[in-house]
């Protein structure tokens, strides 16, 4: 089963926010549903969010009732921008809403219902590309794995986080079905705990071997020398090999850092901003405090009534923590200045 996918003309998503307990499809018809969708965590993952987004423009465009063109593309305009408003930080809802744009923008000499199934086409057409980008990044990254490696995750990078298969966690079912003995410490990633919730799913349904780790313990299995490699996905990574990610990424590369221990960044190249020098240059999104102040500890609210609380969802780990990058044309190395550029204008 797909995260995202198309049928009987909507959009259908699995609800990530109900998951481990309860594995439920949820379905749109308009744009502004989807972004909704994006910004309520619905669907999370930044290839994911680039799919869903691609297919609530498709929406938009039955959503119009245009009938002209040149009218029909200025509702794909208006609801781009409300889709990419839906979240800042991951790039690839940016990447797949333009690239549709500009397939309409190319497209318009078409009649207005023609180019309204065209464009659902270029959706389809870039949720069916990423399952394929999936798997060829997934194979670069597990020859980065040994046998017996006892490996880091950080987040859910798997199917969910993606239209299939997966980025980080990819690698690790890649290197997993190749017959390699691996075991994957699955950090919680608080304060939504999506390694707790989605990424030991996951891993369960695959069969792979995992212990659940509160965040604050990475630090001590990779001292004890308990840990072989470092895992984790990207949302936005800078032409100088900045990487933006969930929350929580940034410690964790420091402790793998100064613990000599590879850190690895899988993302497929629409993940690659180039325009952007360097990390800081990156809009973090900050979410509700309500995220922090809601955990509840044995049923138990855990913060005191009133507390106030900071929520950034991303932060940025300089490129010199970054061992390498996997893209799903290759490994990247440093200077990623020069290798960056390579894997993201190669053609496969």
């Amino acid at each position: 089963m797909r995260t995202v996918y198309w049928e009987s003309e909507q959009l259908h998503m699995i609800d990530q926010r109900l998951l481990p307990e309860t594995l439920t499809i949820v379905s749109y018809r308009t744009h502004a549903e989807v972004a909704q969708a994006i910004t309520g965590m619905v669907v999370r993952g930044a290839p994911a969010i680039g799919a869903a987004a691609a297919f609530g423009l498709a929406l938009a465009g039955y959503e119009s009732r245009a009938h002209t063109t040149p009218d029909l593309l200025t509702d794909y305009q208006a609801a781009a921008a409300s889709l990419k408003a839906a979240r800042p930080t991951a790039v690839n809802l940016a990447w797949a809403v333009d690239r549709l744009t500009k397939e309409a923008a190319s497209n318009a000499h078409l009649p207005a219902d023609a180019l309204r199934a065209h464009i659902l086409q270029a959706a389809q057409l870039l949720a069916d590309e990423d399952v394929k980008i999936n798997q060829r990044m997934a194979a670069h990254g597990a020859s980065l794995i040994d046998d017996g490696d006892t490996i880091i995750h950080h987040c859910n990078t798997g199917a969910l986080a993606t239209v299939d298969w997966g980025t980080a966690l990819g690698v690790i079912r890649t290197a997993w079905e190749q017959g390699k003995k691996i075991h994957v410490l699955v950090d919680e990633t608080r304060p939504r705990l999506q390694g707790a919730r989605l990424t030991a799913w996951e891993l369960q349904q695959y069969g792979i071997p995992y212990d659940i780790i509160s965040d604050n313990m990475s630090g001590h299995f990779m001292r004890t020398g308990q840990v072989q490699k470092v895992l984790f996905g990207a949302d936005r990574i800078t032409a100088n090999g900045d990487v933006a990610n969930k929350i929580g990424t940034y410690m964790l590369a420091l402790a793998a850092s100064d613990n000599d221990l590879p850190a690895y960044s899988v993302a497929p190249t629409s993940t690659v901003d180039l325009a952007l020098a360097h990390g800081s240059l990156i809009p973090i999104e900050e979410r509700s405090s309500q995220e922090v102040l809601d955990i509840q500890l044995a049923g138990e609210r855990v913060t005191p009534r009133g507390a106030q609380a900071r929520n950034p969802a991303f932060d940025v780990t300089p490129h010199r923590l970054i061992t390498a990058i996997v893209t799903e044309n290759g490994v990247a190395y440093p200077p990623y200045t020069i290798s960056l550029p390579k894997l993201v204008n190669h053609k496969a």
